[in-house]
């Protein structure tokens, strides 16, 4: 699966997006969140806060409780301000 980072996330991480194959047990939005935040410090810093980080699933807002199936894209990003 293919994963695109955006805005303060992608800073903190310190990649743009990258290909990973998640254990089969993450099957959740929230279950990828807490996988990726044991990838290491950046990751953890990124996601020190998984409740504020909206996900598409293929272009797709979803919930964190919503599974992730045969998902091909999940973007990842903070919440959006602006005016």
């Amino acid at each position: 699966m293919k994963l695109v980072y955006f805005a303060w996330v992608r800073e903190r991480i310190g990649l743009a997006e990258e290909t990973v194959e998640p254990p089969a047990e993450v099957r959740s939005v929230e279950d990828l969140l807490g996988w990726l935040k044991g990838r290491g410090p950046n990751y953890d810093s990124a996601l020190a806060a998984p409740e504020v980080i909206r996900v598409a699933i293929d272009h797709e807002h979803v919930d964190h409780a919503d599974p992730i199936g045969a998902a091909r894209e999940v973007a990842l990003f903070p919440p959006m301000t602006g005016g």
